[in-house]
């Protein structure tokens, strides 16, 4: 007997005029077997099931096929399908169950369901285009095929510590025409500006959220416009397996999959990691005026939390939280995860309102969050950079306590808050900036300084133009009458709100921007920049542009030419990062840090205080010293600068009060002071030096 004829390669019954046998329960989703597609779906509560099958793009279902009662196992429906097309195929199904809210029950046999498991969706594949609500199941699934080169591709494993993070929106990141890019507000437009990546010196992106999403999910319009407005930053996700097809030159044909993949693998011969910004707190399903799309009509009790009144607990701020913790759940998030990691090469996540994994189904945190601890050891996840957002919209907030079980980071909100707070001059910041700059060892003790990834800004509040020029929020445009997005931005505007031609005061911003920028990339930790802080780029004062398709998120590529003093600092300071591995110690420093006042080993700790200094030396004679000076004074001070080491002297890396190009000098080029013992600090200037 061959091999072919053992294979069960053929039907046993036929249904809807299809030849179908009892499928296998795992893996669940679409799966192509010998002669046909395997389906298996879950659900514990549905007492029946249908395959429903489109053509691609066709409005009425082709077929309709039950699920006989023998082909249930467990909680799970199986069924091989004989005869398909998979690359003309749809499909969705039903499940009929009780409708009982008040036990956590929401079936509908009327609603044509999305497999949680689909490789890929249809329905949004041209981003912006209108949505057809009325077609049964608006996000279809789809197969991918499976047989993209990738030829000699392998993961830059660069280690945590040495990276330098940047967060971009993949749309934004090339939608503006000066991008100047062929595809732009796609994944093959981004590839296009790899080498821009490259020039300026990080090596890892961040991209926020690429799983398939609706970008028409948002119901409010521009008040003083009308326009309608969008979901645009994609937190509401749709498909957790399928990338974003509205973000892919290709999506039309159905190849994002395939164009994501090449981004991926490009990004990688760059020796860039990439790193996939995931939200499994909650879904676009809403609460209980949302819409059913897949998980509430297959089995609401299982995937979502909810009170003994059957209502959803809200600990993510936007309807519904994920039940996390389920042990079904958790498989869900597990393979979710290994299969962009197996299928897509990445690199690692970062972890939207990441408390929310740490809760119990009846949302009190757990000390062991199993769903955490499963992740950081899963032999597939292995080398995954996991980054955690420590806190959730309902209060819990965990940075520096998030279970880390030896391999989670965290996004240190106490950092970009302390440094946010010094830069404007307020009392009693030194010390905690101190600790901060090291590492927050307060905070990280025992799992070292690539714990904690350092930021000043994120996609979620003020550029670092506008944290310099707003005092407060400016987000009318949202529609929420300025009520949405955080009010304790710790910004100032330098004297002005928004644009200004005032000349000390544009000199002033630009001071604070380069000043944030050098405590950033001389800190130890792990630095996040978000994309166009290098160029300035501005919001106009919208610290939450969650909704905001339109050139107040795209990235205006002419602020190169525009600021590029400001450019040519970010990409200097990266660059003397990388040149001196003090900067980037796994370990939180010990004896080998000294701090430093106006007069040298004599720091000032008192409330009042806006100025610090720090030394860093290495371990042996031989070793390099780093002094970084920070002035948040209104007021200049002459400094007594530490003697280095002998035969040693200071030379000058940066001054951010200094004018272009005496700002920053390059790695190998910095001049020895005039004054080798002292040197003057400008009002509000950060000062690095480097004995050699």
């Amino acid at each position: 007997m061959s091999t072919a004829d053992r294979i069960d390669a053929y039907p046993t019954r036929t249904i809807a005029g299809f030849g179908v046998r009892a499928g296998h329960p795992l893996p669940f989703g679409a799966t192509p077997v010998p002669g046909g597609i395997n389906f298996s779906v879950y659900s514990d509560r549905a007492t029946r099931m249908w395959l429903v099958l489109f053509e691609a793009g066709a409005p009425q279902p082709l077929a309709e096929l039950e699920f006989p009662a023998e082909f249930r196992t467990g909680s799970v429906f199986a069924m091989t399908v004989f005869g398909l097309d998979e690359e003309d195929l749809e499909y969705g199904f039903r499940a009929e169950g009780p409708f009982d809210p008040e036990h956590g029950d929401r079936f509908d046999p009327d609603q044509v369901l999305t497999d949680p498991y689909a490789r890929l969706i249809s329905g949004r594949d041209v981003w912006g285009s209108p949505p057809d609500r009325d077609r049964p199941c608006p996000y279809r699934s789809r197969l991918v095929r499976e047989d993209f080169d990738w030829g000699d591709d392998a993961p830059p494993r660069t280690a945590t510590e040495e990276l330098v993070l940047y967060e971009l929106h993949v749309r934004g990141f090339t939608r503006h025409p000066s991008s100047r890019v062929s595809a732009p507000g796609t994944f093959a437009g981004m590839r296009e500006k790899i080498p821009y990546l490259r020039d300026l010196g990080v090596n890892c992106v961040e991209l926020m959220p690429v799983f398939e999403f609706d970008e028409h999910d948002n119901p409010r319009s521009d008040p003083a416009t009308g326009t309608p407005l969008t979901d645009y930053w994609g937190y509401n996700t749709v498909g957790f397996f399928a990338p974003k097809a509205g973000y892919a030159a290709t999506g039309r044909f159905g190849m994002q999959a395939d164009e994501f993949k090449t981004l991926v693998k490009e990004l990688h011969a760059a020796g860039i990691e990439v790193i996939l910004d995931v939200v499994f707190n909650h879904t676009a399903e809403g609460n209980e005026q949302g819409p059913t799309i897949s998980f509430r009509g297959l089995d609401n009790a299982t995937y979502y939390m909810l009170t003994p009144e059957g209502h959803y607990y809200n600990f993510s701020g936007t309807g519904n939280t994920v039940n996390c913790n389920h042990p079904v759940v958790r498989d869900f998030i597990l393979d979710c995860l290994r299969h962009w990691v197996s299928e897509y090469h990445v690199d690692g996540f970062r972890f939207d309102l990441a408390a929310i994994l740490d809760r119990a189904p009846d949302g009190t945190p757990l000390a062991s969050p199993p769903l955490v601890e499963q992740l950081a050891h899963d032999p597939v996840l292995r080398h995954c950079k996991l980054i955690a957002e420590a806190w959730d919209a309902a209060g819990l907030y965990e940075v520096g306590s998030f279970p880390a079980y030896g391999r989670w980071a965290e996004w240190n909100g106490k950092y970009r808050d302390t440094v946010r707070r010094f830069l404007k001059g307020d009392e009693g910041t030194v010390g905690e900036l101190a600790t901060r700059l090291v590492g927050s060892p307060d905070l990280y003790q025992g799992r070292g300084t690539a714990a904690s990834v350092n930021f000043v800004t994120a996609h979620d509040g003020f550029t670092l133009h506008d944290l310099v020029s707003y005092d407060t929020k400016h987000n009318e445009a949202n529609g929420e009458g300025n009520a949405d997005g955080a009010n304790d931005n710790h910004s100032w505007n330098c004297g002005i709100e928004g644009p200004t031609d005032d000349p000390e005061v544009l000199r002033l911003r630009g001071r604070q921007m380069k000043n944030a920028l050098a405590i950033l990339l001389t800190s130890q930790g792990v630095p996040m920049l978000l994309a166009g802080d290098e160029l300035a780029r501005t919001q106009a004062g919208n610290n939450n542009t969650y909704c905001q398709d339109n050139e107040l998120s795209w990235l205006d590529w002419g602020l190169l030419e525009t600021n590029a003093d400001l450019h040519r600092f970010v990409r200097g300071l990266i660059a003397f990062r990388y040149a001196h591995p003090l900067l980037r110690g796994a370990d939180h420093p010990g004896g080998e840090v000294s701090w430093h006042g106006v007069r040298a080993w004599q720091p000032d700790w008192s409330p009042d205080s806006r100025l610090l200094a720090v030394l860093r030396s290495g371990h042996s004679g031989g070793d390099e010293q780093i002094y970084v000076a920070m002035n948040a004074h209104w007021e200049p001070h002459d400094l007594e600068l530490p003697r280095p080491r002998p035969g040693t002297a200071w030379h000058l890396v940066a001054d951010t009060a200094a004018t272009t190009p005496y700002d920053l000098h390059e790695p190998g080029t910095e001049p020895p002071l005039e004054e080798p013992g002292r040197y003057r600090i400008a009002p509000r200037s950060t000062v690095i030096l480097l004995a050699r």
